[in-house]
């Protein structure tokens, strides 16, 4: 099943710190695919799904951030009106709970890349396999070796 590894990046709601965070993956040459920040008064949480598990953990672990690490699926669709919704029917219909998800449209060929957080990864990865209507228009992204 193609999955990746996503960080949830714990932070404290300051001008600085997301900047911290952002140039501490870039000099350790991690690439962002994906990325959500969400706030709350005084702290924030950004997620983010990125080209090298390995170099962006230890870049957060060297600036001692607090994260957690989960696996989510990242689903290639075409990137037009309906493609998110036709993702969300499909694992509906199969009775796959999605706690969350967000977006990128920096999919190769002009794809957007969803990133899922479900509650059945098996479940989910069946579902967007299956010959139901739509298909040809969604793919479960295939993860990109590590770039050292």
């Amino acid at each position: 099943m193609a999955t990746h590894t996503q960080f949830s990046v714990f932070l404290v709601n300051r001008p600085v710190v997301l900047t911290q965070v952002c140039r501490a993956l870039a000099e350790a040459k991690v690439n962002i695919i994906a990325l959500t920040m969400m706030d709350a008064m005084e702290h924030g949480v950004m997620r983010i799904v990125s080209s090298d598990v390995e170099r962006a953990r230890d870049a957060l672990q060297q600036m001692n951030f607090t994260f957690t690490e989960a696996t989510v699926l990242a689903v290639e669709m075409s990137n037009k009106p309906g493609a998110a919704a036709d993702v969300c029917e499909k694992l509906a219909s199969a009775k796959c709970n999605i706690s969350y998800m967000y977006c990128s449209t920096s999919g190769a060929g002009g794809k957007a890349i969803g990133i899922f957080k479900v509650a059945n990864m098996e479940k989910a990865r069946k579902a967007l396999e299956s010959k139901r209507k739509n298909n040809r228009d969604i793919k479960i992204k295939k993860r990109q070796p590590a770039r050292r």
